[in-house]
């Protein structure tokens, strides 16, 4: 049976998320880089998703090195095989309520993970038991997801933004939990390397543009579906965002999302 997420695990959201890692996808290069990815390494790329950061992280470890994607989607997983790479191995797991492979990690990636898990400090403890010491984990994670706005200044996409993060903590998440991520890190035997905020203040004619914009289209159908929005909102909502899209001197500015290096001690 597949498990699903909140924001779905449809072809439109493969697609999104393709979409999202194009985006992101220097900023995650340039923190693996920091945090010392390499040739040789086991790296376990949790909540890897239909395997965009996946495929990424086996060019990096090569022949010699290995990589474990674990995920709660069949769905999702499906995608990652029909990829035949050599190095890496899958996992159908149920982040929550499963063990992690005992896989002694040296380089773990997570983005947007804890945001969605119902124990997140439970799950960074089973990370940590999981990992050598001296390992490094790279986190992207959300610290002030209502950062996401507009200007000039839209009711309709603030109340869309509500209506996301209330999704979200319907199911046990919380969309914010990169403010708690470095405490925890802390009690748990690891020394943070670097803590970054990320936040892009853009116009609709940079690229990043796209990955809200995305994400809009797919959510609102998805909160309709799941019925945290009216379909005349939705409506509203969007026209809204095309309006603003389209007039002049628009900008965005995105949700905030933290990174952390840490080592495991």
């Amino acid at each position: 049976m597949e498990r699903d997420y909140v924001l779905g695990t449809h072809d439109e959201e493969v697609a999104r998320l393709g979409l999202q890692h194009r985006v992101w996808r220097p900023r995650a290069l340039d923190a693996w880089r920091r945090a010392g990815f390499n040739v040789g390494q086991t790296v376990l790329d949790l909540g890897c998703g239909p395997g965009f950061a996946t495929q990424d992280l086996a060019e990096i470890a090569g022949p010699s090195g290995s990589v474990v994607g674990i995920d709660r989607s069949r769905r999702f997983l499906d995608v990652v095989a029909a990829r035949r790479l050599d190095n890496v191995i899958t996992h159908e797991l149920d982040l929550d309520e499963s063990d992690l492979p005992r896989i002694d990690a040296d380089r773990v990636w997570v983005r947007w993970v804890f945001a969605f898990v119902k124990r997140p400090r439970d799950l960074l403890v089973k990370v940590r038991d999981v990992m050598k010491r001296g390992g490094v984990l790279v986190a992207h994670e959300y610290f002030d997801y209502r950062t996401w706005r507009l200007s000039p200044r839209s009711a309709d996409h603030e109340g869309f933004v509500d209506a996301v993060m209330e999704s979200w903590r319907a199911t046990g998440g919380e969309p914010d939990v990169g403010l708690d991520l470095p405490r925890w890190l802390n009690e748990l035997g690891f020394e943070i390397r670097e803590l970054r905020p990320i936040i892009d203040v853009i116009t609709p004619a940079d690229f990043v543009w796209q990955w809200p914009k995305a994400f809009i289209g797919n959510g609102l159908a998805r909160l309709v579906e799941l019925g945290g929005l009216t379909q005349d909102r939705a409506a509203r909502v969007q026209a809204s965002f095309d309006a603003a899209e389209a007039a002049p001197n628009t900008i965005m500015t995105t949700p905030a999302v933290l990174e952390i290096i840490a080592t495991k001690r």
